[in-house]
């Protein structure tokens, strides 16, 4: 009887990502996707499947910078405590920093409103052979501003161009942009990390009750919080207009932390592997080369073993 054949590495991680993923095809609903998904694991299981997904991007990331001709760009999104930070930790421990760079994007800066709101996101994009790792990104220009009018007032925009269509605008411009980067060798995953507001709540109060988490804990965070159906309703609209098949969102669920993780690690690595990645073969000019220098360390160590003086018995 013969053997039945091992998945391959997508396959095996299918249950992982394509429940969670939205590529633009179809209807989108928000409130279709629960926060407190499980997959059908427990806890020890999605350890172990973390665990093994850090080994798979280890080796995949170290390719991929050798190989320097793709790079990946990866966007955290999510509300308040929906956990990017200790995710991204988490799914990139133990990975090379040199091929990695995080960067999280705060207020904008005199300078940065000085330029349109993709220039300062255009200026941090990896490079060939990297992993670019966008802790919030530009989509906070149609969330938090959207949210909150008057933060597009400071952005310097000639007030002509301020119409009721400028949300819609902005989703067509960050499509074209991000299709512009795929098209240029650039993997673009997206990922909205999906909290209940249940599961906020008991964050926050952990970050009050807990000394080492105080530090966390900002008042600016209440405030957002009164807002979290205005955000839902954001949300709902950006990811519904900007998720495409050249750069898909991921609503993963939140409510668990470590399922997020093994959402995560999984729809990384099976996105390395479809890439087909592998160190560069050495030519036969570079074979030549290295076997003589070669050659040439092996003969000067052993001139180097000739030359140690002999010792003498007492």
């Amino acid at each position: 009887m013969s053997k039945k054949p091992s998945p391959s590495l997508p396959d095996e991680l299918t249950p992982y990502v394509a429940p969670f993923r939205f590529d633009g095809t179809g209807e989108f609903h928000l409130k279709s996707y629960p926060t407190a998904e499980k997959g059908g694991i427990d806890k020890d299981a999605g350890s172990r499947i973390i665990e093994a997904n850090r080994k798979r991007l280890n080796d995949f990331q170290e390719k991929l910078y050798a190989q320097d001709r793709w790079s990946m760009l990866l966007i955290f999104q999510g509300m308040d405590a929906a956990g990017k930070d200790s995710a991204i930790k988490s799914v990139f421990e133990g990975v090379n920093p040199q091929g990695c760079e995080v960067v999280s994007f705060k207020q904008p800066s005199a300078e940065e409103l000085d330029h349109d709101y993709m220039w300062r996101a255009m200026t941090a994009l990896p490079e060939r052979g990297r992993i670019g790792i966008f802790n919030r990104s530009y989509y906070e220009e149609c969330l938090i501003v959207r949210v909150h009018p008057q933060v597009l007032a400071k952005q310097k925009m000639p007030k002509r161009l301020v119409t009721k269509n400028i949300w819609r605008e902005r989703f067509e411009d960050i499509s074209a942009i991000e299709r512009y980067l795929s098209r240029n060798g650039t993997v673009i995953l997206k990922f909205f990390l999906n909290v209940s507001k249940a599961e906020q709540r008991q964050r926050f109060l952990d970050r009050l009750e807990e000394p080492a988490k105080n530090w966390k804990f900002s008042m600016a965070d209440i405030s957002e919080r009164a807002l979290w159906a205005k955000y839902q309703a954001a949300y709902q609209d950006m990811i519904h207009h900007t998720a495409t098949r050249d750069a898909p969102w991921h609503i993963v669920p939140a409510d668990h932390k470590w399922f997020a993780r093994v959402v995560i690690g999984s729809t990384i690595v099976a996105a390395l592997d479809r890439l087909d990645l592998a160190f560069p073969e050495v030519d036969k000019a570079e074979k030549s080369e290295f076997k003589r220098i070669r050659d040439a360390l092996l003969a000067e160590g052993k001139e180097t073993e000739k030359r140690k003086p002999v010792a003498v018995k007492k």
